[in-house]
């Protein structure tokens, strides 16, 4: 089974392509339905995306990909009404519930740390566009197995810890190059797809994370010879998204600022 295509509004206007940060993505054409309560969230965060994206005059615009975890499968299908597809999921049994609930053109995004024991159940999602999480040499190698047994090539950006903080996962910058090396070479059932990091819990967004994770792509560039311009550099989140697309992010992932707050204490243990 061949590896789920890139949105033709996102890779129409990415390196090599022909469109230009003026092509009207179709998610944004859309944006009818309107008694939908979703739609001037969305509205807004793609025209707060689209002011950065004419501000450092990029030819490239980001995918926003729009978190769903803790929100019911209607509040993702309000969103699907307005034209999106992109979606992440950080629960694995949250994702395979609103897997088989909703539309099959829905493109999800696995967001969250997969413990080993239920990576099948990811890798068995029919229409996962992408595993953002691939955080150890272990799961990339249990993952890439499973993939092989299920005949899947499946798409997978490389976690780097670029805080430091114990709470977060991820490979150390210092072994980015070399994870990324492992899941080229001895994983064939996996394509690289880039890299992803979660930045600072801070009130004000810092650009430390984000420059982190540009010197990895620089790094594996120069060590590994892989255009990386053809890659993905998924960072930035509700607070801090429009600095992440400054510093070169291709796909920010947004929550609370298009679904409004998480109850957690409803959250299933």
């Amino acid at each position: 089974q061949p590896p789920m295509s890139q949105d033709p509004a996102v890779s129409a206007s990415g390196p090599g392509g022909s469109g230009s940060k003026e092509m009207v993505n179709p998610e944004e054409q859309k944006l009818g339905s309107e008694d939908n309560p979703l739609k001037p969230k969305f509205e807004g965060i793609t025209k707060r995306m689209q002011a950065v994206v004419n501000e450092i005059k990029s030819s490239r615009k980001p995918t926003l990909v729009a978190v769903s975890k803790m929100k019911p499968s209607e509040a993702v299908k309000e969103a699907y009404d307005l034209g999106h597809r992109h979606f992440g999921e950080n629960y694995v049994q949250e994702l395979v519930k609103k897997s088989k609930e909703l539309p099959k053109d829905i493109k999800w995004h696995f967001i969250g740390h997969l413990q080993s024991n239920k990576a099948r159940h990811v890798v068995g999602i029919e229409n996962l566009h992408m595993l953002e999480t691939l955080d150890s040499v272990k799961l990339a190698n249990i993952v890439n197995r499973i993939a092989g047994e299920m005949d899947k090539k499946l798409s997978v950006l490389v976690q780097v810890n670029t805080s430091g903080e114990s709470q977060k996962y991820g490979v150390s910058p210092t072994d980015c190059v070399a994870m990324v090396k492992h899941v080229i070479e001895k994983c064939q059932n996996l394509i690289f797809s880039g890299l992803m990091t979660i930045g600072d819990y801070s009130a004000i967004p810092k650009p430390d994370c984000f420059e982190r994770l540009n010197a990895c792509k620089t790094k594996v560039e120069k060590e590994l010879g892989i255009d990386m311009s053809k890659k993905e550099m998924s960072m930035g989140m509700s607070a801090d998204f429009e600095l992440a697309i400054k510093l070169g992010s291709t796909s920010v992932r947004v929550g609370s600022a298009l679904f409004g707050a998480r109850d957690y204490s409803k959250k299933k243990k």
